[in-house]
């Protein structure tokens, strides 16, 4: 990821940066293109006000450190509750940040994984959905402590 499309997606992590315009990023032109390329990838979504936008969570996760874990799940489900107890230890040992977002309050991560939570992402890869594998998700732990 080039730095312009690195500072474009991390303008949306302040406090109420949900949706903003990106005037004051760089040569308005150049940032245009920019996130025109964001959105084709679907890392940034256009509203109906010119020149606003919004980032998806595709785009939040390719800001995430090598070792951030994303835990994609829903109140009340029973494994997205077994995996969270299976990998707290291994967060601790490999020092990993983690983040859980609740797929209901997102219509398009609910569409997208309505019957497979909990979805794990270490960084920007998906690492388990359903059940964890914890012989194989300290492996890639350990692969991602290292690149």
């Amino acid at each position: 990821m080039d730095p312009l499309e690195q500072k474009i997606l991390a303008a949306f992590d302040g406090p109420g940066a949900q949706v903003r315009s990106l005037s004051g990023l760089g040569d308005p032109p150049i940032v245009k293109g920019v996130a025109s390329q964001l959105v084709e990838r679907g890392w940034l979504r256009a509203t109906d006000s010119p020149e606003i936008y919004e980032r998806t969570e595709d785009g939040r996760l390719q800001l995430t450190a090598p070792r951030d874990i994303t835990i994609y799940s829903r109140p009340g489900c029973h494994l997205c509750e077994e995996a969270k107890r299976q990998i707290a230890p291994l967060l601790t040992e490999y020092g990993a940040r983690c983040t859980e977002i609740n797929i209901d309050e997102d219509p398009e991560l609910r569409a997208r994984y309505d019957y497979d939570v909990p979805v794990i992402f270490i960084g920007a890869r998906k690492a388990a959905k359903h059940r964890v594998d914890l012989h194989q998700f300290r492996r890639q732990l350990r692969e991602a402590s290292v690149k």
